[in-house]
């Protein structure tokens, strides 16, 4: 299509998907104090009558005027990009899905397929440990001083952690990309195994601001088994190719494996006399052959 047929189809998607977006951000508007007790459910809370003193409970406050007008709008639009992303993205794959190749769409669809539950787990996962991580940082407190939470502080320190283990179960999947593109083999990720596991645990460890290694366990065990499961499939996948085009593994400055076997030398062939040159045509005593030109059997010019 011409430039301007394109950016047409751009604007009309992109508007079906702000739609979409705008109509799931009103109902969110609607439940909004629901999705506020859900969001802050990892907060152990005051019950009546009950003062925080020390670790035993917190209070969820706003600091500001506009803080609760603010946190609600930002609540429900987040819920409205995350509730609403089946339409936007179906959107933005109409729009780019033209321009690629079988092959490309079949890796998307590979991917895509792969992603979504992979990231769904591991925000799950963050789910259920948030309450114990909060009340391990809440019970730091020392006694005589009250905890007083703002609610800013409790949904960016939820949607982070619901964001970072997301990602963390991405790790496995990457590198089956990689794999699958040549970039990564699977027999050299398996020697990065002490490495990774290593990082995993050290990285689970910062994640997760609990002293108890439950919440460390939680997020690095899933992702090396996860990461192991990624180099047996890329293990098999290696074999494959291997069958396929044997010179799969080369690089491409990497020459291929040659038969340097010499070969038998058969019998010496006779080679013919060579030609003789115009001057070595006359013999001795005629005219341009005389023997005074000739040297040991060989005339001058040669």
């Amino acid at each position: 299509m011409p430039l301007v047929e394109h950016l047409r189809e751009l604007r009309n998607r992109l508007a079906k998907g702000l739609i979409a977006i705008t109509a799931v951000t009103i109902v969110a508007l609607v439940y909004s104090e629901e999705l506020l007790q859900f969001l802050a459910h990892s907060v152990p809370k005051c019950p009546e009558g009950v003062t925080s003193d020390g670790g035993n409970c917190a209070v969820v406050t706003f600091n500001t005027l506009m803080a609760p007008f603010s946190t609600t709008i930002q609540v429900s639009l987040t819920a409205g990009l995350v509730v609403a992303s089946p339409v936007w993205l179906y959107q933005l794959w109409a729009f780019i899905a033209p321009g690629l190749h079988k092959s490309e769409k079949r890796y998307t669809y590979a991917f895509v397929g792969a992603a979504v539950p992979l990231f769904s787990a591991g925000a799950y996962l963050a789910y259920l440990i948030l309450p114990i991580s909060v009340k391990v940082l809440i019970s730091l407190t020392p006694a005589g001083s009250a905890n007083l939470l703002s609610l800013n502080d409790v949904l960016d320190f939820t949607l982070r952690m619901v964001l970072v283990f997301g990602l963390a179960f991405e790790l496995p999947l990457v590198l089956i990309m990689l794999n699958l593109t040549g970039v990564l083999t699977g027999r050299r990720m398996a020697g990065w195994w002490r490495g990774v596991i290593m990082g995993v645990f050290v990285f689970g460890a910062v994640v997760t601001p609990t002293t108890d290694p439950v919440g460390m366990i939680a997020l690095a065990g899933p992702i090396t088994i996860l990461y192991f499961g990624a180099v047996g499939f890329s293990l098999l996948n290696d074999k494959r190719r291997a069958r396929n085009n044997p010179d799969a593994a080369l690089d491409d400055d990497e020459a291929s494996v040659l038969d340097l076997t010499p070969e038998t030398v058969g019998a010496v062939e006779p080679v013919p006399a060579a030609r003789a040159l115009p001057e070595q045509a006359t013999g001795p005593g005629e005219t341009g052959g005389s023997a005074a030109h000739r040297l040991n059997g060989y005339d001058d010019i040669t």
